[in-house]
């Protein structure tokens, strides 16, 4: 009798934790591993999808699946995007974005931080760890415009016509002339017929003063098509404000309401909420 009252006791223990867990599940914390030269998606809103380095064939994406060098990605219409580098930094893509993954070293143990992404097409932000602890080499570049880090917190347009917006809002970017006439993320669409072969001026001689522009906290600066620069001018959170810039200000938000740096030995660790 004693026996049949224990077992029924375990066995009441162990249905009440499992109608429990779900719940629980549903709002607690998972800590997940990335390597050194990966990126993890942690939020992904629609569809989006990746060629991988050497592959031919696109496939779908989703949250919790990890990006590399050479990985192309692109961001359907009326979707959204949010990876997690192993430094903690966080870059998020709007819709109909295409980029390319060139590079991503980083660890502390190796005092390595690089990260280099190609944007085609597209909106772009970038939220940079501050404490870290390993000066930043990242850069997002387009065709016509490499954004060097120097900050934290930013983002980049890049429009049809190439023409490119940066606007810095914490720290400082250096904006520098871009990759040149060369598709920058290899994101392949139709088959389009294209011209005959063209003369091309010889390389020209410049000063790194026509190059370079240093963008400031609450700065921008407008980048057209033919890659002309124009000097970099102050903005205001009223002209600033859309649905891409507060979905992102309350994203930032919410990651410096999550606590201190999870990283943790040389690859990376960072808590994974359920649900996103």
């Amino acid at each position: 009798m004693k026996r049949l009252g224990f077992s029924i006791l375990i066995l009441s223990i162990f249905l009440a934790f499992f109608s429990v867990w779900p719940a629980r599940a549903a709002k607690g914390p998972m800590l997940l591993k990335m390597g050194r030269g990966e990126a993890r998606i942690t939020l992904l809103e629609g569809t989006a999808s990746i060629m991988a380095d050497g592959q031919k064939a696109w496939r779908p994406l989703a949250v919790g699946m990890t990006l590399k060098g050479g990985d192309q990605v692109n961001i359907e219409n009326k979707s959204r995007m949010e990876i997690r580098l192993p430094d903690q930094s966080v870059l998020r893509f709007a819709d109909n974005t295409r980029f390319k993954i060139q590079k991503i070293d980083i660890s502390r143990e190796s005092n390595a931080r690089t990260a280099v992404i190609n944007v085609a097409l597209g909106k772009t932000w970038a939220n940079v760890n501050k404490s870290f602890g390993v000066k930043p080499n990242y850069e997002i570049a387009s065709r016509n415009a490499v954004c060097g880090v120097r900050g934290t917190v930013y983002r980049m347009n890049v429009e049809d016509n190439q023409s490119v917006l940066v606007r810095v809002y914490e720290g400082e970017v250096n904006v520098s002339g871009g990759s040149g006439p060369e598709r920058v993320a290899g994101v392949d669409g139709p088959p389009k017929s294209v011209a005959g072969p063209v003369s091309i001026p010889g390389p020209v001689s410049v000063t790194m003063e026509q190059w370079v522009y240093i963008v400031k906290s609450m700065q921008q600066i407008r980048i057209s098509g033919d890659g002309i620069a124009h000097k970099p001018e102050s903005f205001t959170e009223e002209e600033d404000r859309d649905a891409w810039v507060d979905w992102n200000k309350a994203r930032d938000a919410g990651m410096d309401k999550a606590g201190p740096d999870e990283e943790g030995t040389g690859a990376g660790a960072w808590l994974f909420p359920f649900g996103h």
